[in-house]
């Protein structure tokens, strides 16, 4: 057996406040929408809903492998060259530009691309988790790209992804990936301590499954609602007694009621020590509170 990599520092986290890029960002998470939406048509369905994710990749975010009929193909969101690339086993790859375009135009160009490709999928052309959605076709609302901003967040999100890594890596029970929701735009791991969770009657079936067994779960966004700046997260399902009161360190988190729960830790505190060592124990903290 080999010896365990050994990893040196990371690169610099960039300060990447909401306020910087919100229009951009709005738009990125519709056009992670439209494509996380083929993924989930095609995929075969996995626990917890783990088919349904994007991942990071070394250019930005990927959708894995997926099978249509007899090929595979496979989509990334490149944020060096400004490109989603569409890449077939037994083709050219295909590309939709990434630039200051309406979700409207890159839906209608992504489609007409799949479908040259032989590609022709159905999904629902309208956005799931954010308020007052509009359809992707008519949706001329989002049009903002600023591929410097998106840069940022790809940095961070390489970042994030490989201390994620680490932190999975500590544990031997069942454990999510380190994968990208599409509809929260939030970058997750989650441990679950085999445990089943009690029911939820009053909650859809999307819920019911997702948090079907005790679980815990650390993740970063850019921020939204209550959680103006990019931020680490933590929460434990169902929410153990005395939690919110509990320390957790690095000092600068803060529990919030409304937003699922969680503790949370804004990346401008954390930056100030250098996020990867503190990060990792903001993430163990609450979970060894819920006996993880």
């Amino acid at each position: 057996m080999g010896t365990p990599a050994q990893h040196g520092p990371l690169p610099d986290w960039p300060a990447l406040p909401l306020a910087s890029w919100a229009p951009t960002c709005a738009t990125l998470h519709m056009w992670t929408q439209i494509v996380g939406k083929i993924r989930l048509a095609l995929s075969p369905y996995m626990n917890h809903w783990w088919q349904v994710p994007l991942y990071v990749s070394p250019r930005g975010m990927t959708t894995s492998p997926i099978r249509y009929q007899d090929r595979v193909f496979e989509m990334e969101f490149d944020f060096l060259d400004h490109n989603l690339a569409i890449r077939e086993s037994d083709r050219d790859t295909k590309y939709v530009p990434l630039y200051a375009r309406s979700v409207a135009d890159f839906y209608r160009e992504f489609v007409a691309v799949l479908h040259a490709l032989g590609l022709d999928v159905k999904i629902w052309p309208k956005p799931v988790e954010i308020p007052d959605p509009i359809p992707f076709t008519e949706d001329v609302a989002h049009a903002s790209y600023d591929p410097e901003a998106v840069g940022k967040f790809h940095q961070i999100l390489l970042n994030v992804d490989s201390v994620f890594k680490k932190f999975r890596g500590e544990f031997i029970g069942k454990a999510s990936p380190v994968h990208f929701f599409w509809g929260s735009f939030d970058l997750a791991v989650t441990r679950f301590s085999g445990r089943r969770a009690p029911e939820r009657p009053e909650a859809d079936s999307i819920t019911r499954e997702a948090y079907s067994h005790e679980c815990s779960s650390a993740g970063f966004w850019p921020g939204s609602g209550a959680v103006s700046d990019p931020a680490f997260y933590s929460y434990t399902s169902p929410e153990p007694e005395g939690y919110s009161t509990y320390e957790v360190r690095p000092g600068a988190a803060f529990y919030i009621p409304t937003c699922g729960s969680s503790f949370s830790c804004t990346m401008r505190c954390a930056r100030r020590i250098h996020p990867s060592k503190p990060l990792v124990i903001f993430s163990r903290v609450p979970m060894k509170l819920a006996r993880f």
